[in-house]
């Protein structure tokens, strides 16, 4: 099993950057792809981003492509997610999520057994 814990979220305003780190528990964390998803109220859950194993292959949903970059250092059982020029309608709990039943990162919800516990980020306008 993995666990998963978020943090660095808060209170922003509109062009700022935050960087969300998520850490992992387990010897195992290389053999999972990780993800990171959002909830804002009222709104279904949505992908963010993706990252294979080892780091070298992302996914990024159209919605925050050029501005947030998702990152990992398995060594310390790490992963990031950095948000540049944030944006009101950013305004989210942002979820930590792994897969060990994929090799290629997705924004499919379904593919991911372990969730986090999530950090909320406002952006004000």
């Amino acid at each position: 099993q993995v666990q998963l814990v978020e943090s660095g979220g808060g209170l922003v305003q509109a062009g700022a950057s935050l960087r969300l780190p998520c850490a992992a528990s387990g010897r195992t964390f290389s053999r999972y792809v990780m993800a990171w998803f959002r909830q804002a109220p009222g709104k279904e859950r949505e992908s963010v981003a993706s990252i294979s194993r080892s780091g070298d292959k992302t996914y990024s949903a159209d919605s925050v492509k050029g501005r947030f970059t998702i990152s990992r250092d398995n060594a310390k059982n790490m992963v990031y997610l950095q948000m540049d020029n944030l944006n009101p309608e950013d305004t989210a709990v942002y979820y930590c999520a792994a897969s060990g039943r994929t090799t290629q990162p997705t924004g499919a919800p379904g593919w991911y057994d372990y969730w986090g516990q999530g950090t909320q980020v406002t952006v004000s306008s």
